[in-house]
């Protein structure tokens, strides 16, 4: 079997529920091009080196379209992209105004002081379980206790939470680099129209606080800065856009993905029950045992990039295996062994390099109070379904619903 072979394979939704076993395939050549051009690459330290190589762009305009793909490039051009697809200095300017009221130096507590809303709206959650004996831990849980925290942070009133529920599933289909049924076109135009649509909800949202501002982050970035600098309004729609999919989307998959792995690994979920302080390294070891985002399909090489002996040429698409480099035994010590206890754990969970996720600290903090008190409230809880049905996308993969029994709700 061809590496080509391999990664259309770990693209098809077969593989979703376990594309580990072909991710080990894939590494046997760490660097290979595949029959459309792209060249996968899939080992940890080479991976590493790609998302720090400023020779690697992530903006979409560099890359060479594909079949199909050529009228939406063309659409776009009138949209400015997030600073997620945007190289230096673009890219510099929008994410340093974007991080400015989320996090240090500026909003230092902003992540910290979220900590008791936090918790309250997973008790919340999880006494709407009490009379029941079974529940789907997306549905129930995993998907709504990260939409309601981003709105809050980003200050979208709480009964338009469910509104942009349709929108981030048309925008997260975009970038389905192997999705069945629909071609890459027709799912390009329903991300484009999606995001054009939450948009406009946020323009008009993002006009109201900036008449009347509060302590929520879209009024902090519509007021802008001290010294002046601040985004334009449709850099500033864009960058909303941006934080309320992104700051949703992966914390979905990381809370389901925990959950079921601590119920297929009851050692790990009994000891998280017992000790509370295991969430911080536990939460580490599922970033990089099951992380959310599995892989970064839209990279391009600026030049010729040698990598592990293999020159990339420029203008040639780049795909890095995020979740393959995860599971690289050159840098994990029987990396297919969840370990709560792993040492050392610098995974690539949240990638690397300038386009680190910088929602990171709030993402670990919303699955380690999630998981403690999942851990700790359902009592003798167990899987109805192994594996549970995914949801198509290779690139976010998490199950599409998660069918737990249990025996009641502790206090």
């Amino acid at each position: 079997m061809t590496s080509a072979t391999l990664l259309r394979r770990i693209t098809d939704y077969a593989a979703r529920a376990d594309p580990y076993p072909l991710y080990a395939e894939l590494r046997r050549t760490p660097v290979a091009r595949q029959e459309d051009g792209v060249y996968a690459v899939s080992t940890y330290w080479e991976i590493a080196g790609l998302l720090h190589d400023p020779r690697l762009s992530s903006d979409p305009r560099n890359r060479v379209p594909t079949a199909g793909e050529e009228d939406i490039l063309e659409e776009e051009q009138g949209l400015p992209p997030s600073f997620l697809r945007l190289d230096p200095p673009e890219h510099d300017r929008l994410r340093r105004l974007a991080t400015r009221p989320f996090g240090p130096p500026d909003s230092p507590r902003r992540v910290s002081d979220l900590r008791g809303d936090l918790a309250r709206m997973v008790s919340g959650l999880i006494d709407g379980l009490r009379d029941r004996e079974r529940a789907d831990i997306v549905e129930d849980f995993a998907y709504p206790f990260p939409v309601m925290v981003i709105c809050k942070l980003l200050g979208v009133p709480h009964e338009d939470e469910e509104r942009f529920h349709v929108w981030a599933e048309a925008i997260v289909a975009g970038l389905d680099p192997g999705e069945e049924g629909e071609g890459p076109a027709e799912r390009l135009r329903a991300a484009q129209r999606a995001r054009m649509e939450l948009g406009r909800y946020l323009a008009g949202l993002i006009e109201d606080h900036r008449r009347a501002p509060g302590g929520d982050m879209l009024s902090a970035l519509a007021a802008g800065h001290g010294d002046g600098e601040r985004m334009s309004p449709l850099e500033l729609v864009v960058t909303a856009v941006l934080l309320l999919i992104a700051g949703h989307e992966t914390t979905v998959n990381l809370i389901t993905n925990g959950m079921l792995t601590l119920l297929r690994h009851p050692d790990a979920l009994r000891r998280l029950r017992e000790e509370p302080g295991l969430a911080v390294p536990l939460v580490e070891e599922l970033l990089r045992y099951e992380p959310p985002v599995q892989l970064l399909p839209q990279r391009t090489a600026l030049a010729d990039i040698d990598v592990g002996g293999v020159v990339i040429p420029r203008g040639a698409p780049v795909w890095l295996v995020l979740a393959s480099g995860n599971r690289d035994p050159r840098r994990f010590p029987d990396p297919d062994r969840f370990d709560p206890g792993r040492t050392g754990n610098e995974h690539l969970g949240f990638g690397g390099g300038i386009h680190y996720c910088f929602g990171a600290p709030l993402a670990r903090l919303e699955a380690q109070i999630a998981l403690t008190e999942l851990a700790r409230r359902l009592v003798e809880p167990r899987l109805v379904e192994d594996p549970p049905p995914y949801r198509r996308n290779p690139v976010l993969r998490g199950p599409r619903h998660l069918p737990v029994a249990f025996d009641g709700c502790a206090p």
